[in-house]
């Protein structure tokens, strides 16, 4: 007789939501071919948890919650405060023996079930969450997992109405709404999180929502190549030329790592230009000691009014002497005529465009509805085309393409999946001969300036030094006093920064 198949436990992490310890089990079970991911509320057990659902609804009643009052901000915290001092006088009832960490956990569970989104929150506390997904109260919640894909949880919600309020709540939050009128919600939250949502009939299961997080902690170039998403010589190139102000467009699939590179990208501006950013959803984290002004589009009203496309900003972004612009992603013609006109004006862009590889990023910024004449395209000089294995979840940087002046790319960098490694493949024709033309660098100094970028990359990563404000000292040292900082670099050691 064949031995039963054994419930297998992949990982487990703890994090905190609002107080509450939590800890992760992503388990994969005999029966099923998807991992599951086991949230455990560790100081609340399921006993615990029937009785704090008695106390809310004795709450409920003793407390009239309207939802306008519950989603208006200016009355939120004053609800909030109420809540707890009524809380608070039922958990001593409840439960006379807890002590007071015991009783900040129960009220912040309280608090989460009755005036936020109950467990939802504790999915969106988790850092290592891309992605989380109802699909109807049928099914439970799905989490996107920065390591293992898609996963099932142990998250239910209770019915269709109650998904339903949960989007509401998150709508009203920022002055939005979604009803049988208005079934589809598609915003972008306070803390730069993006949300989606559909009533019935419209997604004929149920009600969905769909939220995708915003990384608390920015990527860096120091990131993405300890992730080996690229490689130290591939990055010195991109380096190349942003230094010397040259237009790049990152392409990619959905969820390919476009922005996070783009992020990444950014790391390399030097500290005394002035930076204009504009998106559709506040994504971009740039140094805070750079000349950096974020813009962030605006959707119509519910009367229609009131929209900031992302055209008006980047007409606008253009009387702002701008001497970088970094577009979130390129969708319609009239953007992309505005975006190669400033290229042509003297300003250096920095764009994303969906798309797989470099030949088919010229295809469709020269096809409809993009529209662009091909003979603007070499206007961009570079081309980095990022990809994802849908079944591992890697993402890596796949091609690195200069643009040649008949609008044909030329594949400098090629990323081998077989090998997964990232190979030089062919010499540069128009990149180093603009750099040669604007610098006067013969081919063999523009290697050599490549060369002493990998050191310093590959010193970046040995050094650990990763975060967002760093990595941007460590580029403004480079820009403004590099001889100090090639003494850190050349002897391996962590550096002093000689400026605050």
């Amino acid at each position: 007789m064949a031995e039963a198949k054994k419930e297998r436990v992949l990982d487990s992490y703890k994090f905190l939501s609002d107080k509450i310890p939590i800890k992760i089990n992503i388990v994969q079970k005999p029966d099923d071919y998807v991992p599951h991911y086991e949230v455990v509320i560790l100081t609340i057990s399921k006993t615990t948890q029937l009785v704090l659902e008695k106390i809310r609804e004795e709450l409920i009643k003793k407390i009239n919650l309207g939802v306008v009052d519950i989603t208006d901000q200016k009355k939120a915290k004053q609800i909030e405060e109420r809540f707890k001092e009524a809380i608070k006088l039922l958990i001593k009832d409840y439960f006379p023996e807890a002590d007071e960490e015991v009783q900040e956990h129960l009220i912040a569970y309280l608090v989460h079930n009755s005036l936020g989104l109950g467990d939802f929150e504790i999915l969106m506390d988790d850092p290592q969450l891309e992605e989380i997904v109802i699909n109807s109260a049928e099914e439970p919640a799905w989490v996107y997992h920065r390591k293992y894909g898609w996963l099932k949880t142990n998250i239910f919600l209770k019915s269709e109405e109650q998904i339903k309020h949960y989007a509401t709540i998150m709508a009203r939050r920022i002055g939005k709404q979604i009803s049988i009128l208005n079934p589809l919600l598609d915003a972008n939250l306070g803390n730069g999180d993006r949300v989606n949502a559909t009533l019935k009939p419209i997604s004929s299961r149920g009600n969905t929502i769909t939220l995708r997080k915003f990384s608390s902690v920015p990527w860096t170039i120091t990131r993405l190549m300890e992730h080996k998403t690229i490689t130290p010589e591939a990055a010195s190139l991109i380096w190349l030329a942003v230094q010397y102000e040259l237009s790049i467009l990152i392409a990619g699939g959905t969820a390919a790592g476009k922005t996070s590179t783009l992020n990444a990208i950014a790391n390399f501006f030097p500290p005394n230009q002035r930076v204009i950013s504009i998106e559709d959803t506040r994504e971009i984290q740039l140094p805070s000691f750079l000349h950096w002004v974020p813009m962030v589009t605006r959707q119509p009203n519910n009367e229609g009014k009131g929209e900031v496309s992302m055209l008006d900003l980047l007409v606008n972004s253009l009387r702002m002497r701008p001497d970088r612009i970094i577009v979130g992603e390129i969708r319609r013609q009239k953007e992309a005529e505005v975006l190669f006109e400033a290229i042509h004006t003297g300003h250096s862009v920095y764009a994303t465009v969906h798309a797989n590889n470099a030949n088919e990023t010229i295809t469709r910024l020269t096809n409809p509805p993009i529209n662009i004449p091909k003979e603007m395209i070499p206007a961009v000089s570079l081309i980095v085309v990022q990809w994802r294995n849908r079944r591992t979840g890697i993402r890596r940087t796949f091609q690195i393409s200069e643009i040649l002046p008949d609008a044909r790319p030329n594949n400098l960098v090629q990323y081998d999946i077989r090998t997964d490694k990232t190979n030089r493949i062919n010499k540069s024709v128009s990149l180093f001969d603009t750099i040669g033309l604007y610098t006067g660098f013969s081919e063999r100094e523009i290697n050599q300036n490549l060369d002493e970028k990998t050191k310093i990359l590959k010193w970046l990563v040995k050094q650990d030094i990763s975060s967002i404000n760093d990595v941007g000292r460590v580029m403004a040292e480079y820009y403004t006093n590099k001889d100090y900082l090639m003494k850190f670099v050349n002897a391996g050691k962590k550096i002093k920064f000689s400026r605050g």
